[in-house]
């Protein structure tokens, strides 16, 4: 079978289109000079009560339930996976990198979540590529795709089962 030259266009543009919005949530933040990301600040809340910074993160990740997905977004107009996390984080006063591999990365390892830990999963490419906030019961937070909200998922999905990755705690 031939497929026109106009056909082959469109479908090029349909497949980097595509493949730009699957890497939004692995969205490097720059660097500044001296190769720290440009953001850095309080990744922590050493000394604070953990379990309460915890629970004040998911109440403020339930407050952005329905907010659509925008690619790099990091603010109420639209979220990515990780510009969420950044953002929700942000309003209680940490933090953290923009990608999903950078906070992968430089949070504390737990074996069991808590809620207001993140979790994270790998969907595409290769290592790190979605993060949400965990919300107790096998369920987390996150703003999933380009045309989704931020929303509950469950963990206990084959889907998210096979791509997860573990748990962060910033606490």
């Amino acid at each position: 079978m031939r497929i026109s030259s106009r056909l082959f266009a469109i479908l090029l543009i349909v497949c980097v289109v595509c493949g730009g919005f699957l890497t939004a949530c692995s969205f490097s933040e720059p660097k500044a000079p001296g190769g720290t990301p440009s953001g850095s600040g309080n990744t922590g809340a050493s000394g604070s009560n953990g379990k309460g910074k915890k629970a004040e993160v998911l109440a403020i990740a339930k407050k952005y339930i329905g907010t659509p997905y925008r690619y790099g977004g990091q603010d109420p107009r639209g979220f990515d996976c990780s510009g969420y996390v950044l953002y929700v984080f942000r309003q209680a006063g940490v933090t953290l990198p923009h990608s999903a591999a950078d906070q992968f990365a430089k949070l504390s390892s737990v074996k069991t979540p808590e809620p207001g830990d993140l979790v994270f999963f790998h969907t595409f490419g290769t290592g790190v590529s979605h993060v949400g906030i965990y919300a107790g019961g096998n369920t987390f937070l996150h703003s999933p795709t380009t045309g989704k909200f931020v929303e509950y998922a469950d963990m206990r999905i084959d889907y998210w089962q096979k791509a997860y990755r573990g748990a962060r705690t910033v606490f």
